[in-house]
């Protein structure tokens, strides 16, 4: 996935109340932007760190800017949580997920469970059905081990659950985790900062959802699915 607005660097002076964050531009303006993240973003919010923005043109935008990468000390990091569906969807149709191919029907966001929405579902003319969660993944505590959640996620482990109904209905189920970074060679569950969400996956998995982790290739340009890692623990 390239780019399709400008892009900028500068210098991270502070993340702010979630969703905000001021940065100093190479060409020496000082801006606000918006950070599409929810997370702690751990690991990534160290005063003085390089990053990269996109740009809008929107007249309706308070902020023009969004935080898009963040040079961590061994890459980039993707941090757009807005992004994976997308590039889940680009490793679909680049037969990344082999396991996942061979469905006609690729819908996002539709309606499923307990009130919620799945991020991917895949159809056959059959009417046979593939359920496909997607978590951003941007983390590394531990040299070349990416890890989710960074934070605790009540909402990822109802979806955990959700996604092991639709097995036992008949479907499949699918958890794909996007790692918006090329650093790590594995991804592990996080089990120290949110063992609710990690029981939840264990609970799924016993039930039949399937689960694999993609890494990327991140750039100033643009943020690329490259191939799989395994999960351990």
């Amino acid at each position: 996935m390239h780019f399709t607005l400008p892009v900028v660097s500068g210098r991270l002076i502070r993340r702010y109340k979630r969703f905000l964050a001021d940065v100093l531009l190479d060409d020496g303006d000082e801006i606000t932007a918006a950070v599409p993240n929810t997370g702690s973003m751990m690991g990534l919010t160290t005063p003085g760190s390089r990053v990269w923005l996109t740009v809008s043109d929107s007249p309706t935008r308070k902020y023009p800017h969004t935080l898009e990468i963040v040079e961590a000390d061994n890459g980039l990091v993707g941090i757009n949580t807005a992004l994976p569906n997308r590039l889940v969807e680009e490793a679909l149709q680049g037969g990344l997920l082999p396991e996942l191919s061979g469905y006609g029907e690729l819908k996002r966001e539709q309606k499923y469970g307990r009130n919620s929405r799945i991020d991917i579902l895949l159809g056959l003319a059959d009417g046979r059905q593939a359920f496909v969660e997607v978590k951003n993944v941007h983390m590394m505590r531990h040299p070349g081990l990416a890890e989710f959640p960074d934070s605790v996620t009540a909402r990822g482990a109802k979806h955990l659950d959700e996604l092991g109904d639709m097995v036992e209905s008949g479907h499949r189920a699918a958890m794909v985790y996007l790692v918006q970074r090329g650093d790590c060679a594995r991804l592990s569950l996080c089990r120290d900062l949110d063992p609710a969400y990690c029981a939840a996956f264990d609970r799924a998995r016993a039930r039949g959802v399937e689960a694999c982790a993609i890494r990327c290739h991140v750039t100033p340009q643009g943020i690329f699915p490259q191939d799989t890692i395994p999960i351990v623990g």
